[in-house]
């Protein structure tokens, strides 16, 4: 059985690490850098970066915070956040991400999926899903719904179709989020991420609402998630990484204790 991954996450705004409860009320944590470094240090499995407000302000991702991020770490890291054409992909991955995680504009023009696919190949194009539970509709019948631009503007787009829609696109991963459950530390929502795991091919990355290593456990088992993002519990310094995944082997699920 595959290692299951734990994956620190920095949402990053005004050059700073930012943390919010359902994409609210965010307050300064720290240097995106350091903190990088740190969690590389201390066993993450990879790194997520995202630039929250580069899409909602319609302006290109912070490259130069990419760069020095990069420069800090050696395991594969994911960024986000205001890419929305070819030559933003082929800018990230040469600042030295090794994987660009693509929403909104993925959302508003699909074909950015393939186009991304065909030219840097599926294992560098995450696609980020920001989900908010609604009453089940026609339109929604998974009652679950895409939303973007940071988790301000819903879509009427089912979550479930639009993941399965992405795979057949060329998307190699995707990275599903709940807005409900973000930055709450009361777990992550497991039906959600169970149904988009049963859903899809590609390996899926739960995040929102970890709060305690057995939120974890229960995502990575119950939820049939292939990885976990983690941000509050280890931005306050309330578990290490350490810490975690030594609970989650205890409980017999695949980690990589040491590199």
């Amino acid at each position: 059985m595959l290692s299951k991954r734990i994956i620190p996450c920095l949402d990053v705004r005004d050059g700073r690490t930012t943390k919010g409860i359902k994409f609210l009320n965010n307050v300064d944590v720290g240097d995106p850098v350091e903190m990088a470094r740190l969690y590389y240090e201390a066993g993450a499995d990879e790194l997520v970066f995202y630039d929250i407000t580069a899409s909602s302000d319609r302006r290109e991702i912070m490259i130069e915070v990419v760069r020095r991020v990069a420069a800090a770490i050696f395991i594969p890291f994911s960024v986000g956040g205001g890419i929305r054409n070819l030559d933003d992909i082929r800018a990230v991955l040469l600042a030295g991400a090794e994987k660009v995680s693509v929403n909104t504009a993925a959302v508003l023009d699909p074909a950015l999926i393939t186009a991304g696919a065909l030219a840097f190949g599926s294992q560098c194009i995450v696609l980020g899903m920001d989900v908010k539970r609604v009453a089940p509709s026609p339109k929604i019948p998974s009652g679950y719904e895409m939303v973007i631009h940071g988790g301000r503007t819903p879509m009427g787009l089912d979550a479930r179709w639009w993941a399965q829609e992405a795979v057949r696109l060329g998307a190699g991963e995707i990275c599903l989020n709940s807005i409900d459950a973000d930055g709450t530390q009361a777990g992550y929502e497991l039906t959600l991420t169970r149904m988009i795991s049963e859903a899809v091919t590609i390996p899926v990355i739960a995040s929102g609402g970890a709060g305690t290593p057995e939120h974890l456990c229960q995502v990575l088992t119950e939820g049939r998630a292939d990885a976990a993002l983690i941000a509050s519990m280890v931005h306050y310094g309330t578990y290490t990484i350490t810490e975690i995944k030594q609970y989650l082997d205890r409980r017999g699920i695949p980690v990589r204790l040491s590199w």
